[in-house]
C-alpha cells in the first residue's frame, strides 16, 4: 500500500482561516491608520483657523466686546466652522477669547483659548 502525500482538507481549511484572520486585521489596522491622518489634518487645519481669527483680534488693539461671533475659515480646501466666544473676567483690562472649530458638518474639532488685554 502505497501512502500519498500532502495535506488534508481540514489542514489546507484551517491555513485558509488563519491568512483571513490575519488580512481582517491588517485591514482595520490600515483603516485606523488612514482615520488618524485625516483627523490630524483636520486638527492642524483647525488650530490653524483659531490662531488666525485670535490673530487678528490682537492686531485689532481693542478690547474686543463680550458675546459670540461666528465665522467661516477654508484651510486645505475644506470648509471649517468657527465660534468665537470672549468673556469677562475679573480685571476689567482683559478678556478670555474661546475660538471654537468644527468641521463642515458640526462635529466639534477643536477649543483653543486665550487672553486679550487693553491696549
Amino acid at each position: 500500500m502505497r501512502r500519498t502525500r500532502g495535506f488534508t482538507l481540514i489542514e489546507v481549511l484551517v491555513a485558509v482561516a488563519i491568512v483571513a484572520v490575519a488580512l481582517a486585521a491588517g485591514l482595520r489596522a490600515g483603516g485606523a491608520l488612514s482615520d488618524n491622518a485625516q483627523r490630524l489634518a483636520d486638527v492642524s487645519a483647525a488650530q490653524w483657523c483659531a490662531e488666525n481669527r485670535l490673530a487678528a483680534l490682537r492686531l485689532a488693539r481693542q478690547l474686543p466686546g463680550v458675546g459670540d461671533a461666528d465665522f467661516e475659515c477654508e484651510q486645505l480646501g475644506r470648509l471649517y466652522r468657527g465660534v468665537v466666544q470672549t468673556r469677562p473676567t475679573p480685571n476689567p483690562n482683559f478678556r478670555r477669547v474661546d475660538a471654537r472649530i468644527s468641521d463642515a458638518d458640526g462635529r466639534p474639532l477643536l477649543t483653543l483659548s486665550t487672553v486679550v488685554s487693553r491696549y
